[in-house]
């Protein structure tokens, strides 16, 4: 998949066999432009860059009961790896993170990584961070607040996050 975004491409490939439920997710969300006006909105020094509550209300809506269930971690959470974030067992949804650093102790939490960045990896760790941690542990974006008011939410009070221009498969 390559993503356009407002600081620069990269691409991450998928790796069906590290986790063919979440890699399979990934591919139908891309495929039908769901990453397409998504902000990074966690952004962490050396730990992650988190993406995929989509910009419009209802769009998220639709998606927040299709949840997904767990893939074994079979792979490592280095540097590059694209995962996707949970809330616990069998809660997977859209919401990916971007490895910064390596993350090992995810390993054992169980978060599967289904693919990695393969070019564009300056890219990533340009994207705007300075708004940290969401709360309770710091002043960043609410994902409730997201989810129900979207990007006009992201604009009002977190102008300098970027975004997903756009998120396209591309043949190897």
């Amino acid at each position: 998949m390559e993503f356009e975004t407002s600081k620069g491409r990269f691409t991450v490939q998928a790796v069906r066999a590290w986790a063919p439920l979440g890699a399979d997710r990934f591919y139908s969300l891309a495929t039908n432009r769901y990453y397409d006006g998504n902000k990074f909105f966690r952004v962490l020094s050396n730990f992650v860059v988190q993406f995929g509550i989509h910009g419009d209300p209802a769009v998220s809506d639709v998606w927040e009961s299709r949840t997904l269930a767990d893939d074994p971690a079979t792979q490592s959470n280095l540097e590059g790896t694209v995962t996707f974030a949970t809330g616990g067992q069998n809660t997977r949804t859209t919401q990916l993170f971007i490895n910064k650093g390596g993350n090992a102790r995810l390993d054992a939490m169980g978060f599967a990584p289904i693919g990695r960045v393969v070019s564009g990896m300056n890219v990533v760790h340009q994207l705007y961070g300075g708004y940290g941690e969401g709360p309770p542990a710091g002043s960043g974006p609410e994902q409730g607040r997201m989810r129900e008011q979207g990007n006009v939410y992201l604009n009002r009070f977190y102008p300098r996050l970027d975004s997903i221009v756009r998120a396209r498969v591309v043949q190897n």
